[in-house]
């Protein structure tokens, strides 16, 4: 368990690093992805992959990379109007090179607003089209008058490589826990930073335990081609995923959400779904659709990697959704903190999880005389004490833990706790598998 102190501190921590990470300029290649995994790697020790233009992922190819240092739209005054220097949201992503001077009739269909949210500034990308536009609220586009305007997309898309980040957090097995975060957002603060802060932390904490029964791999790739370029170059290793975890829009105010992988009754299914039922934090558990973010890839039919998502806004189900609202006011560290807490709690029980074989079966074994009564700690020992009964009554072979805490609708740390006890006594064995 971790103090409320120290809950606060990480908060706090991963607003600062968001607020860090939130001016650069993202994409699906490019500088400011490898920009991105440099401040990173000043918090945990990442390597950092680079994959070629036109090399073939799956069914899809690394496409040319791109990076821009400047775009605007200026009136015949010079003034810019538009200007990206003013936020990195008003280029359309993946736009291709452009120096022109054209009417506004013929500038308006590489325009877009949202006119039901007239003062929001869209995000749009164009990863595989090789077009070019501008995004800016209604009002912007509204007040613009008629006229010539010089267009500029100073941007670069040539061969180069996708970038991606990993980190591998040992454990006494090779069997290994995934994290995934996608990196490839520009100036979005819930969606991409705030899951990417979450797993950094996340990793920060594990990598401090001085026991780990599984190995953790943490992996920051670009949405879709940077999991797919993963998933291409790692077939043997990615059968050694037991259980894993997208995370992202972790920051917003909406409840916790849990995304169940495509079986849906997998260890990490059951794992996040009873953590946050024993959490008192308002939450919502959903079934897996093909679509969101990159538990689809692992989900896939010829991986079928047990990859739940946990967020809280889901995928464009809120109105600062891609849009110019999701900045550094929309998220907050205490959000932040509850969603790290969640997942620490996650794979608390993941590592804890075993089944075991009651060595004194014929009726309830008399725990009085073995010092059993009163033995547990903590603030509910009456709880504590049931939860030691459970575990007796259960623990056939056939039960897990797991199976155990979810039917006693008992914390998972403290059945793992009265496991632990009884098996000091000699009153279990683990269940040979």
């Amino acid at each position: 368990m971790t103090s409320a102190a120290t809950e606060r501190s990480d908060g706090g921590a991963m607003y600062a690093l968001v607020e860090k990470l939130y001016p650069i300029c993202r994409s699906i290649t490019g500088n400011g992805v490898r920009e991105t995994l440099q401040t990173l790697s000043s918090y945990v020790p990442l390597s950092v992959h680079e994959v070629p233009t036109g090399t073939p992922v799956l069914d899809w190819t690394v496409p040319k990379e791109w990076n821009v240092r400047d775009a605007w739209i200026a009136d015949a005054s010079g003034k810019r109007v538009v200007d990206f220097r003013a936020s990195n949201l008003h280029l359309v992503g993946y736009s291709v090179p452009v120096r022109a001077r054209m009417s506004l009739d013929a500038l308006r269909p590489h325009l877009h607003a949202l006119p039901d949210r007239p003062d929001l500034v869209p995000y749009r990308t164009s990863y595989y089209e090789e077009t070019w536009g501008f995004c800016l609220t209604q009002r912007q586009l509204d007040a613009i008058p008629d006229g010539d305007y010089e267009v500029c997309v100073d941007s670069t898309l040539e061969p180069g490589s996708l970038t991606y980040g990993e980190l591998v957090v040992p454990g006494e097995s090779d069997e290994e826990i995934l994290v995934s975060a996608h990196v490839c957002h520009p100036s979005l603060s819930d969606d991409n930073l705030t899951g990417i802060a979450v797993a950094t932390f996340l990793a920060r904490a594990l990598a401090s335990r001085p026991r780990r029964r599984y190995t953790t791999r943490f992996l920051y790739a670009p949405g879709t081609i940077g999991a797919l370029a993963w998933l291409a170059a790692n077939r043997e290793r990615a059968r050694r995923i037991r259980h894993g975890l997208t995370l992202t829009c972790l920051g917003d105010a909406q409840p916790l959400t849990y995304k169940r992988t495509v079986g849906g009754s997998s260890e990490i299914d059951r794992a996040a779904i009873h953590v946050l039922a024993t959490s008192a934090l308002p939450h919502a558990a959903i079934d897996f659709f093909p679509y969101g973010y990159d538990e689809r890839q692992y989900n896939s039919p010829g991986f079928r990697i047990p990859v739940g998502s946990l967020m809280r806004g889901r995928h464009g189900q809120f109105p600062e959704y891609h849009t110019s609202a999701d900045n550094m006011a929309f998220v907050s560290a205490d959000r932040m903190a509850e969603a790290l807490r969640v997942c620490r709690d996650v794979i608390d029980v993941l590592e804890g999880n075993a089944a075991y074989v009651n060595l004194a079966p014929d009726g309830e074994p008399q725990l009085g005389r073995r010092g059993l009564y009163g033995s547990l700690g903590g603030t509910n020992v009456a709880a504590r004490q049931l939860a030691m009964l459970w575990v007796l009554n259960l623990s056939d072979g056939q039960h897990d833990l797991l199976a155990i805490a979810e039917r006693a609708r008992a914390p998972f740390g403290d059945v793992r706790e009265a496991a632990d006890l009884l098996l000091s006594h000699g009153l279990l064995r683990e269940r040979e598998i």
